[in-house]
């Protein structure tokens, strides 16, 4: 299986780390179905109830173990959605935050380039 290189941008900086196509497919399903949920919250007409939307739990292990979480519940659209990244492997462990529309397009020019 072939790996290549996925670069994040966070808010402040970037990572790089090897990465599958089909991990990152994985991945961009999970940001659509955040971005949906995200939407339907940033939607509700004024006094209505919505139900809480599930957190988005996104793990992969690969070369490096990555996880992405966001909770749609707290953000009042996805322009303004914040993702916490946790990057580890054996030796080193990052964990910030990322701008959701910022890794949407990382995933969306990683894939352009390798799926």
């Amino acid at each position: 299986m072939s790996s290549f290189l996925l670069r994040l941008n966070l808010v402040e900086g970037s990572i790089t780390f090897s990465f599958s196509p089909d991990a990152a497919r994985n991945l961009q399903s999970a940001i659509t179905a955040l971005t949906q949920d995200l939407k339907a919250v940033a939607n509700k007409t004024a006094g209505a109830k919505v139900a809480p939307q599930k957190a988005m739990e996104y793990q992969h292990s690969g070369e490096v173990f990555l996880e992405c979480f966001c909770n749609p519940n707290i953000w009042p659209s996805p322009f303004a959605a914040k993702v916490l990244i946790t990057v580890r492997d054996e030796r080193i462990r990052l964990t910030t935050e990322a701008e959701l529309t910022r890794i949407i397009e990382d995933v969306n020019l990683y894939l352009e380039s390798h799926g």
